[in-house]
């Protein structure tokens, strides 16, 4: 029973956050993250139109390089809500050339 307590606590205690604020996912959206503190169990929201972008959960070699790996979880819903893991959580746009237009962001969730 306490461990159930905790959970919820801990889940009542999350934040969400909507990435690139009222512009939403889009180019140049790396670096929004910068100055927020982001914990285990967050949720970002992601907003974007899907015939235009996506959003892929990734590693830091794929975030690095743009690249998503096979088997990556792909979003594209438009509105996606996405919980952070405790490390590092890291997102890619893969429509070819947006990763590396700036639609990408790195978040360490303690």
């Amino acid at each position: 029973m306490v461990l159930g307590m905790l959970v919820l606590n801990n889940t009542a205690n999350a934040a969400t956050y909507k990435v690139g604020d009222a512009t939403g996912w889009t180019f140049n959206v790396a670096g929004w993250e910068n100055g927020k503190n982001f914990k285990a169990d967050d949720v970002l929201v992601f907003n974007y139109k899907p015939e235009y972008h996506n959003v892929v959960v990734v590693d830091e070699n794929g975030y690095c390089n743009c690249t998503a790996p096979f088997g990556a979880k792909v979003y594209h819903s438009g509105e996606d809500h996405i919980k952070l893991v405790k490390g590092q959580n890291y997102f890619i746009c893969s429509f070819p050339g947006h990763c590396n237009k700036g639609l990408r962001i790195a978040i360490d969730a303690a």
